[in-house]
């Protein structure tokens, strides 16, 4: 087994937390870095691409998130094998990735463009994306996005809704979610009921 060492900011949420989740579930070693806040100005110049998530096997730094997302949902059995339920998979995450993307964008703005920002992205793209995502949910039976069965990119849905739904990121709506794609209200609350995800969160 290749040794895994993954690093990403320390919070429950984001980018890196679909990878850790996955290995944590399917009970994978790996060494779980969690940066603090302040640390990433020194840590960031080290990093591939300067930013996280970033998991080194056996020592190889490789980056992006939903790479990293594919080859961690391969070893916990959490990709599908099909091609096409794979490209299902990939579309839903990196539908997610777009709109979180547009969301960092923003991180480092003044609180005015922030704030028009984010309110511009959450009544464009962000309600576009929600709603597309719900109707590929339904017409793929209404429990999973892929493979008929939990996948990475339930886990990255989960995260993402979750975190929107927190009420944590300024200027989003947090009932949003609720709004617009109630049935991705009741996917987040469906995985969140995962066993291995219950004890994940408790320990987390």
């Amino acid at each position: 087994m290749k040794k895994l060492k993954l690093s990403y900011f320390d919070f429950n949420g984001g980018r890196g937390e679909s990878a850790r989740l996955a290995l944590s579930m399917a009970n994978i070693e790996f060494e779980d870095q969690r940066v603090v806040f302040k640390d990433w100005p020194s840590l960031k110049g080290s990093m591939p691409f300067g930013a996280m998530p970033v998991l080194a096997v056996d020592g190889t730094q490789l980056a992006q998130s939903n790479s990293i997302n594919r080859y961690v949902g391969k070893l916990s059995n959490l990709y599908p094998s099909d091609p096409y339920q794979a490209l299902l998979c990939d579309e839903t995450m990196d539908a997610v990735e777009e709109v979180v993307a547009k969301i960092s964008a923003t991180m480092f703005l003044d609180d005015d463009a922030k704030k028009a920002k984010r309110e511009a992205v959450a009544s464009g793209p962000m309600t576009l994306y929600l709603s597309h995502l719900q109707t590929n949910l339904t017409a793929r039976g209404g429990e999973f996005f892929a493979d008929n069965r939990l996948t990475m990119a339930d886990l990255v849905v989960f995260i993402w809704v979750r975190g929107l739904r927190s009420g944590h990121l300024d200027y989003i709506p947090a009932d949003l979610v609720d709004t617009v794609a109630p049935l991705l209200v009741e996917h987040q609350e469906r995985v969140a009921q995962t066993p291995a995800i219950v004890a994940y969160y408790k320990n987390h």
